[in-house]
């Protein structure tokens, strides 16, 4: 350590040192000193450069290393690509390192900064579970049919709106009443549906015990095919 002669010269006062102050992480109260003090479960979101795309990571860090990591993007084609490298580069670094390793898309490195400030600052969704959340905590954000929640939505002045997905799922036809105006749809949970042909239930077979219908699409005038009419 090098002083100036200006410091060398002064006289020692000693001060106060309380530590930093402690934050909330996982039912306790911890003064974060070291890295390895960090633990909770957040999740948030990130977008890239020309904010052309979006991430949603969620991190389960438990005494500073990310144990469980989802990383939901969407965007440019690009980006799934590198949510891949990602999911694979995030698991066993500690949130430091991860803050600092490229993370090839900008959407997961903003995402990656804005998690480790929430984290370090106490603000972790599981700030005040005793003991946080299970490793597979993440995986509950997907549901049952383990696919990421997604709200699809197009529209113009000129014909209206077309609900193409929707939490339930793929929308596979919307339901208009007399006026031309959505009364409800009928969707098909993709994840449901694979599964069902996974287990040797026939295409046709997996897509009705996958389908519902939600709101008064049964009082329907009309039903179209959103993506077609």
């Amino acid at each position: 350590m090098i002083y100036t002669k200006e410091v060398e010269n002064m006289c020692p006062v000693h001060g106060v040192c309380h530590g930093p102050a402690p934050i909330p992480e996982e039912g306790a109260w911890v003064q974060a000193k070291e890295i390895k003090d960090i633990s909770g479960l957040t999740h948030g979101i990130g977008w890239c450069a020309p904010q052309q795309g979006a991430c949603k990571l969620t991190l389960n860090v438990k005494k500073g290393i990310i144990e469980e990591a989802l990383v939901e993007v969407i965007g440019c084609s690009g980006m799934t690509h590198s949510a891949a490298m990602a999911g694979e580069i995030l698991v066993g670094k500690t949130i430091l390192e991860a803050l600092n390793t490229d993370l090839v898309c900008d959407a997961i490195n903003t995402a990656m900064r804005e998690l480790f400030l929430q984290i370090v600052y106490g603000r972790s969704q599981s700030a005040f579970s005793e003991g946080g959340l299970a490793i597979g905590a993440g995986m509950e954000d997907l549901g049952k049919g383990k696919r990421s929640q997604v709200g699809t939505i197009y529209s113009t002045k000129l014909k209206g709106v077309r609900y193409l997905d929707v939490a339930e799922g793929y929308v596979m036809e919307l339901g208009l009443d007399k006026n031309n105006e959505i009364i409800g749809y009928k969707y098909v949970n993709l994840g449901k549906m694979m599964e069902n042909i996974k287990k040797g239930i026939s295409p046709e077979e997996a897509i009705e015990k996958a389908s519902g219908t939600y709101g008064r699409f049964d009082e329907a005038v009309k039903k179209i095919d959103p993506r077609e009419e």
